[in-house]
């Protein structure tokens, strides 16, 4: 018969094997957001099932896998819109975006007004001149 504790011991080192894939699937997400990347491939390096690795991430992070990716990409455009050196479009595909419509309203959702709007009114990052 196995001692009582172990049990317990074998679902915290799951529970830390799950959080170490976790952190690699964000970081992963914050180096590549411009590669194309969905949860089945995050899934898949993480070797988790999909459905498991978002509810985990989720759980851990307080936003799905492809929420965290969407997020890292807005911050990323509104640096690059800041620059003006892009425009909108350029911008959204640079960033890893296919969908212009998903671009522009999580854009919108996460900064408050769409990305033309935000390039035109937004003031130049530190040490950039205004176009």
């Amino acid at each position: 018969m196995c001692h009582p504790g172990w049990g317990r011991a074998l679902t915290a080192a799951r529970r830390l094997s799950d959080l170490a894939r976790l952190r690699r699937v964000r970081d992963r997400i914050g180096r590549e957001y411009a590669r194309p990347l969905d949860v089945e491939a995050l899934a898949l390096d993480a070797r988790m099932p999909a459905g498991h690795l978002s509810r985990q991430f989720q759980l851990a992070y307080g936003e799905s896998p492809y929420a965290c990716l969407m997020r890292r990409r807005v911050e990323r455009a509104t640096a690059l819109l800041r620059l003006g050196d892009l425009g909108v479009t350029e911008v959204r595909i640079a960033v890893g975006c296919p969908s212009p419509g998903a671009f522009s309203t999580r854009f919108t959702q996460l900064v408050g007004t769409p990305p033309g709007d935000y390039r035109r009114q937004a003031p130049p990052l530190a040490g950039t001149q205004a176009q």
